[in-house]
């Protein structure tokens, strides 16, 4: 199948390398010529603009930060709305709102086209390995027609319903994990201050009915888990600022449906505070720092 690939950032690079592995013929476009450069080594073709990057393909993928993003790919001059063909299938598996999600459907079915949201989990481990979970919102025909796609990408494709439901579960399970990162953060910081060894700790956690993603995979406490962002100084993996993101998606969703997320909340006052003090950059694991400000965390 010929893709349009559009955001080769930490996320949507991977993504892209494994369409080729599997054998997809894929057109890329980033503002990142580096990005795009190395895709094009592994055998895409580079795009000058998403309306080049969507010209004569079979299907359009979509990776990118926040909703205006998504929007305006779409929607610009030389978007993918103004070079996508009638019928083609656009899959967008950016995280955003549910509200934007049904307006980007509704732009693309004015011009023939279907606008499916599949937000992904699994972080960049997952990407690399091909082994994402794909959410996916759309209708049940459309879904059995994307997911050989999605399985190029991922191990779990899970249909969630129609438009928009894909993001309803993404920021559910994005709360969740900012919530249990915070709380892992903040019992390695103690098990320290209290003399335990960190490494015990974490293993101790991780036989235990603490254990969770933050603690047995993205552990933010240095050298407890060796594959982890915090034992590379916080680079990589899935930045400050992006978890942010996601609980304001989160908190704001809430308050339309008159849901209290006060654990949710607080989560989001930490990384917003990491975010004022300049690490916006750093994995989300970071948010350890403000456990241990006068430590290397």
């Amino acid at each position: 199948m010929k893709i349009g690939f559009i955001g080769l950032g930490n996320m949507g690079a991977p993504m892209a390398h494994n369409l080729l592995k599997a054998g997809h013929a894929v057109n890329v476009f980033d503002l990142n010529a580096r990005a795009v450069q190395i895709l094009v080594d592994a055998g895409a073709e580079a795009a000058g603009s998403p309306k080049a990057a969507v010209t004569d393909v079979e299907c359009v993928i979509t990776m990118l930060p926040a909703a205006a993003h998504v929007r305006s790919v779409l929607t610009a001059d030389d978007g993918v709305l103004a070079g996508i063909g009638k019928g083609v299938t656009i899959i967008d598996s950016s995280t955003i709102d549910p509200a934007s999600v049904k307006a980007l459907a509704e732009l693309a079915q004015q011009r023939g086209n279907t606008f499916v949201d599949a937000p992904v989990s699994g972080g960049t481990g997952g990407a690399a390995a091909g082994s994402l979970t794909f959410m996916v919102g759309a209708s049940a025909a459309v879904y059995e027609q994307v997911k050989p796609v999605l399985l190029a990408m991922g191990k779990n494709v899970v249909y969630c319903g129609e438009t928009g439901t894909g993001q309803v579960a993404k920021i559910c399970n994005n709360l969740v994990l900012g919530i249990t990162m915070a709380g892992v953060a903040e019992a390695m910081a103690l098990g320290a201050a209290l003399g335990i060894d960190p490494n015990l700790l974490g293993r101790i956690i991780n036989t235990s009915t603490g254990r969770c993603w933050s603690s047995d995979t993205c552990n933010p406490f240095p050298g407890v888990i060796e594959t982890a962002p915090a034992s590379r100084d916080y680079a990589g993996g899935f930045g400050t600022d992006l978890m942010l993101k996601d609980l304001g998606l989160a908190t704001d969703a809430a308050k339309f449906a008159h849901q209290p997320v006060y654990l949710g909340s607080l989560a989001q006052q930490l990384y917003q505070t990491m975010s004022s003090k300049g690490a916006g950059r750093l994995d989300f694991s970071a948010v350890i720092k403000l456990y241990r400000p006068d430590r290397e965390a």
